[in-house]
């Protein structure tokens, strides 16, 4: 098939589960092409059956804000009709279900190309463009009406589905079909820990690790003030993979709790397949999550994530089984329960492989990416 997908081509999970899916279906033999306003960060440019067409945006003293979804709809309409692509695939809805639509009328309306007559689109949900953004009075009714004109639609976890439902009254087919990982990328590798930790902890220092781009939902300063009750227990350091708008917030409870010496800020980093099995164990306090995608990463490299109860995160952590769950907020819980698994080198070993077996099992790529191709036949086939 000939695809274009749009994203957010940030450091972010939708744009990185766009990425990685684009990746993923070219390696099988797609032709993949990314629409949007730069490559996406997680791109070499050197990948087969991949090509990228950037957005560029006209700015002019008219416009307060340059109109960005137009012009992308423009550009998808260009691709499309070029490329002869056979549908879209937009990940988080606003506004690139919007926009989405708009190509595909434009196609409908007038090609250059004389055999073209339709453009089917596919909108993923990832989460805030539902249970945020896509709430706000002024995205509701737009978001809710693009994503009924989708031709199908998808969600990354089954709360996903249920909470769009509910919040935008949308009655059509929603299919689930959750996040997933390159099980043969994310593996630890003993030789590269042997290498590479040493970097990061000294022998007899626990390693723990979070990743995520640091906004407000993910709860950035309940990591530090639950490492910084770790270290109270047991030597410990902390690597912090990502940036964003609570760096700083960080840095501050850092200082504030004298642990700044046992945390290493990383930014944002590509090969986070080479980080993540340095670790023991990750923690993913958010605020809300509709999958999880970092703490699957996690457990793909046998590392087991603490996390919260919240959206879509049971379908992925199965309770003191290969992982384990808290209340919002509870930094003493989960500090308390990070320092009992990390003394119990025994059951830390049995999480550890569980999560693995997880990820294998249930989210690899080779599990999930034929249902992407199964679900884009079925649009084509009815359209």
């Amino acid at each position: 098939m000939k695809i274009g997908i749009t994203c957010y081509p940030t450091y972010g999970g939708s744009g990185v589960v766009a990425t990685e899916l684009g990746i993923e279906l070219a390696a099988r033999g797609h032709q993949i092409h990314f629409i949007t306003s730069s490559q996406p960060f997680r791109l070499t440019g050197r990948e087969a059956n991949i090509h990228f067409h950037e957005v560029s945006v006209s700015t002019y003293p008219l416009f307060e804000y340059p109109p960005y979804d137009l012009a992308l709809a423009t550009r998808m309409a260009e691709v499309a009709d070029f490329y002869s692509l056979d549908l879209l695939h937009v990940h988080y809805a606003i506004p690139h279900s919007v926009s989405a639509l708009l190509a595909s009328q434009m196609i409908e309306s007038h090609s250059l190309v004389a055999r073209r007559r339709s453009l089917p689109f596919i909108t993923t949900l990832h989460g805030t463009d539902i249970t945020l953004i896509g709430l706000d009075p002024s995205y509701l009714p737009i978001t809710r009406f693009a994503i009924e004109r989708s031709h199908g639609v998808t969600a990354i976890s089954s709360h996903l589905a249920d909470r769009t439902r509910e919040a935008f009254g949308v009655t059509s087919e929603i299919e689930v079909i959750r996040n997933f990982v390159n099980c043969d990328l994310y593996v630890r590798k003993p030789e590269l820990v042997a290498a590479m930790r040493p970097r990061f902890a000294s022998p007899g220092e626990h390693l723990l690790v979070h990743l995520s781009n640091f906004r407000a939902v993910k709860r950035v300063p309940d990591v530090i003030e639950t490492f910084a009750r770790i270290v109270r227990s047991v030597p410990a350091r902390l690597m912090l993979i990502g940036d964003g708008p609570d760096r700083s917030l960080a840095e501050h409870l850092a200082l504030r709790y004298k642990v700044q010496d046992r945390i290493h800020f990383l930014g944002k980093q590509d090969a986070v397949h080479e980080l993540l099995p340095l670790a023991d164990l990750m923690l993913m306090p958010s605020q809300m999550e509709s999958f999880g995608l970092a703490a699957l990463e996690a457990m793909a490299c046998g590392v087991p994530a603490i996390a919260t109860r919240v959206g879509g995160v049971p379908e992925l952590i199965d309770d003191n089984v290969n992982g384990l769950l808290f209340e919002i907020g509870d930094v003493d819980a989960m500090a308390s329960a990070a320092v009992a698994l990390l003394t119990d080198s025994g059951r830390l070993e049995a999480m550890s492989q569980a999560a693995r077996r997880t990820a294998q099992d249930r989210f690899c790529t080779t599990r999930i990416i034929p249902l992407y191709e199964d679900f884009y036949q079925r649009v084509l086939d009815r359209t």
